[in-house]
């Protein structure tokens, strides 16, 4: 995902609230019904609680041809080696590696396109995850596949497991979009016969000479002009598929475009999808697709279905439409995520930056369908006015990602199923993620409760919320609570720590630093909301996110997305990690897989 936020207008009552002392800043802000919890109950918690961790990218070789080769290299700082030519053994994934020539999406490229040779990947950033309906067992994840972290140059990959997330034997990049720069943004769906749908957003641009990205057209410089600059577009792995390059990429004889861009003046972005799988919906297996075109300096939400088949093909995609905002509202929305109720009521957040007054104070507003997408209204307004991070987080240089999340429950509640809405907020001068919820379709919501339980005011953010078959509610996300390990240690040396030298915002490796290594936690809820215990540590060690982070700018990234999922009586999360725990010496990106059991309420 590229960025789109413009920097912060910083004016006087938000410089008095990033000024707040620590004990002030923890006492301010709304209800924490369970009560905060010690650093030490939470870093044993993963223990006490059972959860495995795997590093589902770390052993498998995966290589593939960029459109645009990049040649710096910024390491060995931050555990950066620029890009690498694939190994003379080759990959082992059995995907295409492009070694015996350029891919088809790549036979218009211009001179000098593409790389001349496969490159390795080596980061794995942003996360998703999914379950298959038609078997508990068989998940799909997907991430970044990143051959150059510093110029942010990158395809699409996926993992897959068929025995309940303990190994991921298939993986690669997803084929069919190598003729784009970048691949991007990770987010599937399954449909019930257990075909996956995965949404994406190939776009182009190339280098120019400090390395700045320029998505200009009709130039020699255009890396192929053979194909649109920009677009949202599927590729499906059907049901049964078993190696790497089983795909469809196609529709109709032609790529499976769901909308096409140039570059000017056009940016689609942040795309999301869901299927509906509800056995008594009138729009059964109903594919959603939706986006954002940052058009003008605003951001226009778009939507589109289509009609999933038994045998991974679809009907036509819908002509796009504009979903609509509540008037009076300034242009600007974006973060689409849609949900489909069991009766078949697609609903979906929006969340309104206001980018005319540079991103001040956002508002997040619901969406529904109750006609399978043809028609759409706005619901209402959630309460109260969210203030976003503000860019980088303290003392790192990796930028924000999504700041909300949604989803809704399947069990209904007092007669209306409930939708939940997460979300992270710096009115305390730290972020905090915040969650809320309505039992009457939308028309109120109830006072947002702080879910992260720290005692001291550190940055809890990036969640993603999931719902069980009971109703369980789970609520993933990024966790900085605990100090980074202390220096001589054996977890600072598998955390790579000596590697981070070269951060502007903290001299030296950070042994012992607050508020700057993260490790990945949940909060489990019943569905009216009451907590089922403390937050969770998922990640049995912390990671260093500075370490082969893709470069934007003067930002770095470990993702927008979140991979959280629940499936039976197993709940699961795919994230961001750099700890070498033997499989990752490079201190890369990886992806780890967490599991454990649902609590029970």
């Amino acid at each position: 995902m590229r960025r789109r936020r413009i920097a912060l207008l910083v004016g006087p009552a938000l410089l008095g609230l990033s000024l707040l002392s620590p004990a002030s800043s923890a006492a301010a802000g709304p209800a924490l019904p369970q009560g905060v919890q010690s650093d030490d109950s939470y870093a044993a918690s993963q223990a006490a609680n059972a959860v495995s961790n795997v590093q589902a990218t770390s052993a498998a070789v995966s290589c593939y041809r960029p459109e645009v080769p990049y040649g710096a290299n910024s390491g060995p700082a931050e555990g950066y080696s620029g890009m690498t030519p694939c190994p003379a053994s080759g990959a082992t994934t059995g995907e295409d590696t492009g070694a015996a020539g350029p891919y088809a999406s790549q036979t218009g490229s211009n001179p000098g396109y593409p790389a001349a040779t496969p490159m390795l990947v080596k980061g794995h950033s942003e996360s998703d995850l999914r379950i298959d309906p038609t078997n508990p067992n068989h998940l799909i994840g997907a991430s970044k596949w990143v051959a150059g972290a510093e110029g942010y140059n990158h395809l699409l990959g996926f993992f897959e497991s068929f025995d309940g997330g303990r190994s991921w034997p298939v993986q690669g990049h997803i084929p069919g979009y190598e003729g784009w720069t970048d691949n991007t943004d990770p987010v599937g769906a399954f449909d019930t016969w257990g075909n996956y749908y995965s949404l994406l957003l190939p776009y182009q641009f190339f280098y120019n000479a400090d390395g700045s990205h320029d998505f200009s057209v009709g130039t020699a410089r255009e890396p192929d002009p053979a194909v649109p600059s920009q677009v949202i577009s599927v590729a499906v792995r059907p049901h049964g598929a078993t190696t790497a390059t089983q795909w469809v990429s196609t529709h109709a004889g032609h790529p499976d475009y769901v909308a096409s861009y140039d570059s000017i003046g056009n940016g689609p972005d942040k795309q999301w999808i869901t299927i509906d799988t509800n056995p008594g919906s009138p729009h059964l297996n109903r594919v959603y697709a939706m986006w954002v075109d940052f058009h003008d300096k605003t951001a226009v939400p778009y939507f589109a279905y289509a009609d999933a088949r038994p045998d991974g093909t679809h009907t036509d995609w819908s002509a796009p439409q504009v979903l609509p905002e509540p008037a009076g509202t300034p242009q600007g929305a974006t973060y689409l995520l849609p949900h489909v109720a069991p009766d078949g009521t697609v609903y979906t957040t929006l969340t309104n930056s206001d980018p005319a007054h540079r991103f001040c104070c956002d508002q997040i507003f619901l969406d529904a369908s109750p006609d399978g997408g043809r028609t759409w209204s706005t619901v209402s307004t959630l309460p109260g006015t969210i203030t976003p991070p503000p860019g980088s987080y303290a003392n790192t240089t990796f930028r924000d990602g999504i700041e909300d999340t949604f989803t809704l429950g399947g069990r209904p509640v007092n007669g209306h199923y409930p939708l939940y809405v997460a979300y992270e907020d710096y009115a305390t001068g730290v972020v905090n993620v915040l969650l809320t919820a309505s039992y009457d379709g939308g028309a109120s919501w109830s006072a947002p409760v702080r879910v992260n339980d720290n005692a001291a005011p550190v940055d809890e953010f990036q969640p993603n919320l999931a719902t069980g078959p009971d109703g369980t509610v789970s609520v993933a996300f990024y966790d900085r609570r605990l100090a980074c390990p202390a220096a001589g240690t054996a977890e600072a040396r598998a955390a790579g720590l000596a590697l981070d030298t070269a951060n502007p915002k903290h001299p030296g490796a950070p042994y012992g630093a607050a508020d700057y290594c993260v490790n990945t936690s949940a909060q489990f809820y019943d569905p009216t909301l009451t907590p089922l215990g403390h937050n969770i540590r998922l990640s049995a060690h912390s990671f260093d996110p500075q370490l082969d982070s893709p470069v934007e700018g003067s930002d770095t990234f470990i993702g927008d997305y979140f991979g959280n999922t629940i499936g039976g009586g197993t709940a699961y999360t795919t994230s961001v990690t750099t700890y070498d725990d033997g499989t990752n010496p490079g201190h890369l990106q990886q992806q780890q897989v967490t599991a454990l059991a649902v609590p029970r309420h």
